[in-house]
């Protein structure tokens, strides 16, 4: 096994888990300002698109700050050589890792046979992974998957994985077809660890789904004998997950945060040319931001109907109206 930044984490470690138009840049530039965990991830970034004529309308999916390291870029495809070409181009941009995504239940996802209908398909999933490995060189390669498709296939689906010696899978303790509608299951965690012990591999073991925060995190690592814990919808409306902080931040804390997030969103991802159909192809829009607005507004007199108004912007100048304009009165309904 490659000597990477994984073999230097403490134990456990923790992890923001990859969203599909959540983790984008912005967003985690506010993580690692507010409460940085010990690894990030990208969104998930298609392999074909960027080894097609699109790429450069997927590279600000890629982009990252230092302050961000160790940081993650997750793709996803089912095309080997694809694989290849895509590690390499994402060690040349100086990511720390590249993981690859065996678990996205999405049905456009599935229908190019990638995300989690690989474990439909060991064989190829097998030589994704070292097609990746032969691209990546010294740069190191994990994986993200689920504990099976319709049923748990652990006792098979893993040891495929470890026979290619990825330096980390990240295991969501759920199957496919139970997408998030059940409660994670993380016996099968442990088992997971059990299964690697058994192997003698050394490949990390990282824990996925439902983990509130870091107390949580380190209950289900004593459980389980995970090496890491991976956070994804816990992280909503709480930047400051990861840094252990044990107040509970103030409305004007988030409001604050709110707005920050929805202006560097705008700056980092909205039109900057309108006459330039090459930017406007790139662009993000402002809706994907309203996700957020229910997780940083809620718990005090008038959030539901802050929520409705915020719902209803079209920029982040609209959001600072919008707040500027409601601050008396929510502050005066907060304290009531």
């Amino acid at each position: 096994m490659v000597n990477n930044f994984w073999n230097t984490l403490p134990h456990p470690f923790f992890a923001l888990a990859p969203m599909a138009d959540v983790t984008d840049a912005a967003f985690r530039r506010i993580i690692a300002k507010y409460g940085k965990p010990d690894i990030m991830w990208t969104e998930f970034v298609a392999c074909d698109g960027l080894q097609s004529v699109g790429r450069e309308n997927l590279m600000r999916d890629l982009s990252y700050m230092e302050n961000e390291r160790p940081i993650v870029a997750q793709v996803f495809g089912a095309n080997p050589e694809n694989f290849k070409k895509t590690a390499e181009l994402i060690r040349e941009l100086g990511f720390d890792g590249i993981d690859i995504n065996m678990g996205c239940p999405e049905k456009n996802i599935e229908k190019q046979g990638a995300g989690a209908s690989l474990i439909k398909n060991p064989t190829l999933a097998k030589e994704i992974i070292l097609a990746t490995m032969e691209g990546s060189k010294d740069m190191p390669v994990s994986i993200k998957t689920r504990i099976g498709y319709n049923k748990n296939e652990l006792e098979t689906w893993l040891p495929n994985l470890l026979q290619t010696k990825p330096s980390a899978i990240t295991i969501h303790a759920r199957t496919r077809k139970e997408m998030s509608d059940v409660p994670a299951r993380w016996q099968h965690i442990k088992r997971a660890v059990e299964i690697r012990d058994e192997l003698k591999s050394k490949t990390l073991i990282i824990g996925n789904g439902d983990v509130k925060d870091l107390v949580d995190g380190r209950e289900k690592t004593k459980e389980t004998g995970a090496d890491g814990i991976m956070i994804g919808r816990g992280i909503f409306g709480n930047p400051w997950l990861f840094s252990g902080r044990k107040d509970e931040p103030t409305l004007e804390e988030k409001c604050a945060v709110l707005l920050e997030h929805a202006f560097l969103f705008e700056e980092m991802f909205g039109k900057t040319n309108p006459f330039d159909s090459r930017d406007s192809l790139r662009v993000k829009n402002f809706s994907i931001m309203k996700k957020h607005f229910k997780a940083y507004i809620g718990g005090f007199n008038g959030a539901k109907e802050l929520r409705i108004a915020l719902m209803e912007t079209e920029s982040a100048e609209e959001v600072a109206r919008l707040l500027k304009n409601r601050k008396i009165e929510i502050f005066r309904r907060s304290c009531r």
